[in-house]
């Protein structure tokens, strides 16, 4: 009894079976590339808390707001952004300052500063908030969005994340 050392010829069945294996392999470790580098590498989460000069502290009086414009970075995923942006500053007094985000915290809309009534007022749904950033009235659910501050030779550099109240 011999033995056939020769494997069966290929047939075109098993030619197309492999190629379709293959293209089959290829588009699926085509949709796998994306989705297992955000799960292992995911997108930078480093938080650009930098300081930029917004103000001098001369400039500032103490107990009257001033709105200031400054630009910032953003990182959103991959991508980072510089873009311009306003706060609202109170200087406390001879050395402490707060910065307060310009959006109000009930819908986001802007706000502005009424001097006869030394208030925040936002115009849209009529929230009122008092100079150190607290709900005086209004649908607003909560204090004013802060920025971080830090007064530094006579600087007021203000951080690039706000700190939800």
């Amino acid at each position: 009894m011999t033995e056939d050392k020769h494997p069966p010829p290929s047939t075109r069945r098993d030619f197309y079976s492999t190629a379709i294996n293959g293209l089959g392999s290829m588009i699926a470790a085509a949709l796998a590339l994306p989705a297992a580098l955000y799960l292992f590498v995911g997108a930078r989460t480093e938080k650009h808390a930098g300081f930029v000069e917004a103000a001098k502290l001369d400039d500032l009086q103490i107990g009257k707001p001033r709105e200031v414009t400054f630009e910032r970075t953003i990182v959103d995923g991959w991508r980072t952004s510089r873009e311009k942006t306003i706060a609202w500053v109170v200087r406390t007094d001879a050395k402490n300052v707060v910065a307060y985000s310009p959006q109000c915290t009930h819908l986001g809309c802007a706000y502005h500063f009424e001097e006869g009534q030394n208030q925040f007022v936002c115009p849209c749904h009529d929230s009122l908030f008092s100079i150190d950033g607290k709900v005086l009235g209004g649908p607003a659910p909560r204090p004013l969005d802060r920025y971080n501050v830090r007064v530094d030779s006579g600087k007021l550099l203000i951080g690039n994340q706000i700190q939800k109240a």
